[in-house]
């Protein structure tokens, strides 16, 4: 599973946002590979899931893959809740 974090910048809370969502996968049992990246490179690039704020998800409506809207970054169970099933479905291949 790859999956793309979209900030602004491309580093510190795309980055922050990925190492999160890793952290919480592994707990789970799941490997997730990914990529910190700006919202400019995001257009177009292939992976299974792309996250960012939810300002930034605005601008992705338009991408192939799903885009999970993050309100609060540093709230880690609000990544949980959100990501945890995307993950699972994906892995589930459903």
């Amino acid at each position: 599973m790859y999956i793309l974090s979209v900030c602004g910048m491309g580093f510190g809370t795309s980055l922050m946002l990925l190492m999160d969502i890793q952290s919480m996968a592994k707990e789970h049992g799941y490997t997730v590979d990914g990529e910190a990246t700006d919202l400019g490179s995001a257009k177009g690039k292939n992976c299974d899931l792309m996250v960012a704020s939810s300002e930034i998800a605005a601008e992705l409506s338009d991408e192939n893959v799903p885009i999970v809207s993050i309100d609060n970054l540093l709230d880690k169970n609000e990544i949980k809740e959100k990501i945890l099933p995307m993950i699972e479905k994906l892995y589930k291949g459903v």
